[in-house]
């Protein structure tokens, strides 16, 4: 009787559908088991062929009972996109991963039940633009845990906190709340995520909002590659002139010896300088010798004078 009662109280059964497409990073398919132990209305499938178009992923959805869509594709095995779409007429929207890090990467303190019901808190800017309007409608509807769902947990011990930064992406963040203090502690995944452009229908349509300050991670590494190019071709050149330099100032110095009779007669490198020198000390010592020798006469001719007696 007690199961009926909350099979009868269990009016949203919407489903989402949790994907990857194929060749994905490890770091992307521990998120998706991060998300499933948070989101107990969450039903994954096989991994989708990036060559199929993204319309298809419309029928899995719709084959699987399932109402949303989280669809996680990888490029180059380093750049992550998540799709989040209302698989009924859309909206849906693209972002790109940033710093995406796993519960157990993490190692934090916070910890909460599998499947407990999470309160969903967003930033007051979510309401300042009418695209973060849409996203927050989109985020609140695929993350919220259905009440009375059969494999929820009756409690809410955890926070899921979706704020916006300066730059315009969108912090994800997942908090214990302390039962004896109501403080929070973080418990993880986290992520920021990048809008870049918004959709009208479910994986395609009218574009309703281009992000303008988004790059493409492609065209970043081509700039700072250009960057490292230009700056080691820089190196090179002063490299080069600074050999040209040297070369011109010895060609010079060689010149100027060549022509300028005076620099011959300061060089005090020269062989003559060197002879001159050694004349010069030479005449020195010799004056020296004939003072002392002159000194020495003196002495000996007072000693040689005869002594003079008192008679």
């Amino acid at each position: 009787m007690k199961g009926s009662a909350d099979a009868s109280e269990w009016t949203d059964r919407e489903r989402v559908l949790l994907l990857c497409s194929r060749g994905c990073m490890a770091r992307t398919r521990h998120i998706m088991n991060d998300f499933k132990q948070l989101m107990p209305h969450v039903r994954s499938e096989a991994k989708f062929e990036k060559g199929n178009g993204l319309e298809n992923l419309n029928e899995i959805s719709e084959l699987a009972n399932c109402a949303k869509c989280i669809y996680l594709e990888n490029r180059k095995c380093r750049d992550v996109y998540m799709w989040i779409s209302r698989i009924d007429g859309g909206p849906s929207a693209k972002f790109l991963v940033h710093n995406m890090h796993t519960m157990n990467e993490l190692s934090l303190a916070g910890n909460c039940l599998k499947g407990s019901r999470p309160i969903l808190s967003f930033d007051s800017q979510f309401d300042s633009q009418p695209h973060f309007k849409v996203i927050k409608e989109l985020l609140s509807s695929v993350f919220k845990t259905p009440n009375k769902h059969p494999k929820s947990q009756p409690f809410i011990d955890h926070v899921l906190n979706f704020s916006i930064t300066n730059d315009g992406n969108i912090w994800f963040r997942n908090y214990q709340i302390v039962d004896n203090t109501l403080q929070l502690e973080e418990i993880g995944p986290r992520m920021v995520l990048e809008v870049i452009r918004i959709f009208d229908g479910s994986f395609h349509g009218s574009v309703l909002y281009d992000n303008p300050d988004y790059k493409p991670p492609n065209s970043i590494r081509r700039e700072l590659k250009l960057q490292k190019a230009t700056e080691f071709s820089q190196k090179q050149e002063q490299k080069e002139s600074a050999k040209i330099k040297d070369a011109m100032v010895k060609n010079t110095i060689a010149g100027a010896k060549e022509l300028d009779p005076v620099g011959e007669l300061f060089d005090t490198n020269s062989k003559a300088a060197k002879d001159s020198v050694g004349v010069v000390l030479d005449r020195m010592i010799v004056k020296k010798k004939r003072r002392k020798s002159k000194g020495g006469n003196k002495n000996d001719a007072k000693s040689k004078k005869p002594r003079t007696e008192n008679v």
